[in-house]
């Protein structure tokens, strides 16, 4: 949380509960360290210069490189002083920046962005139907080649199945019967018609 600004109790147990949904959401394809509240587990960086976004979605390999980070925002933290203090540096940082907005801050967090020349790779809107949360991609930047979020998961849904040539070799075994029973029919010798020998 942005230490210029200090939600609503009820703006931020939401706010806390959209991270928690967000990070169920994208924990099978990365790990993800997360920051409700005032907690800061998760940093990018080190030393002074370290940020604590919302969350931190890390690679699974050795490797762990900071693949995207997602910063989520309440009706009362879309303004300028926060997109200046809190979205600025992250989007500063090598990988993508990913910002979830009120369905109804759409267009407000657009124009911040645009006045403020932050270079954010993805926006989405959310909102509650029932109980269920629901997250609606609404703005994409062009691809400045830093990986983001939607497009790694992309590339892992993407990969071809294995169930694929098992499916083939048993089509071909279901022929081969049928060839053998051609063979079979025509290896059966014929037998000769001859003439009678005529009679004296």
């Amino acid at each position: 949380m942005s230490p210029i600004l200090v939600r609503p109790v009820r703006e931020q147990l939401e706010h806390d509960r959209v991270i928690r949904l967000l990070q169920a959401r994208f924990r099978r394809r990365f790990d993800v360290g997360i920051n409700p509240g005032a907690e800061q587990n998760a940093a990018v960086g080190a030393g002074g210069s370290a940020v604590y976004p919302d969350l931190v979605l890390l690679s699974q390999d050795r490797g762990r490189k900071v693949m995207a980070v997602i910063e989520v925002e309440t009706v009362e933290s879309v303004n300028n002083l926060e997109a200046l203090a809190e979205w600025v540096p992250f989007g500063r940082l090598k990988s993508a920046f990913h910002l979830y907005v009120p369905a109804q801050m759409i267009e407000v967090a657009k124009r911040l962005c645009t006045d403020s020349k932050i270079p954010v790779a993805e926006i989405y809107s959310y909102h509650w139907i029932g109980d269920e949360m629901r997250f609606v991609p609404v703005y994409k930047a062009p691809n400045d080649g830093r990986p983001t979020a939607t497009a790694v998961s992309a590339k892992t849904e993407a990969r071809p199945s294995a169930a694929r040539p098992a499916a083939r070799s048993a089509v071909a075994q279901k022929k081969k019967p049928a060839r053998s029973v051609a063979k079979k029919s025509a290896a059966k010798p014929r037998k000769k018609i001859g003439r009678s020998p005529k009679r004296k």
